[in-house]
């Protein structure tokens, strides 16, 4: 049993070392830029903060309607 896991952990490591990482960090990368952006427009769609009730929406941000 210990022979057959061997085998099938063999060829992860393989493409891991072949190049896999980094189309992996790419994957992590643009979620990360794509979670931040898409937060950052339904914060700034949510009830304003303490202190930022009479201020205007900055252009770049989409209204949302409910």
């Amino acid at each position: 049993m210990i022979r057959y896991s061997v085998l099938m952990v063999e060829p992860a490591v393989d493409a891991v070392q072949g190049g896999a990482s980094s189309v992996l960090m790419l994957v992590i990368g643009v979620g990360f830029v794509a979670a931040v952006v898409l937060g950052s427009i339904a914060w700034y769609n949510s009830k304003r903060p303490a202190g930022w009730e009479g201020k205007e929406r900055p252009d770049i941000v989409p209204k949302v309607d409910k």
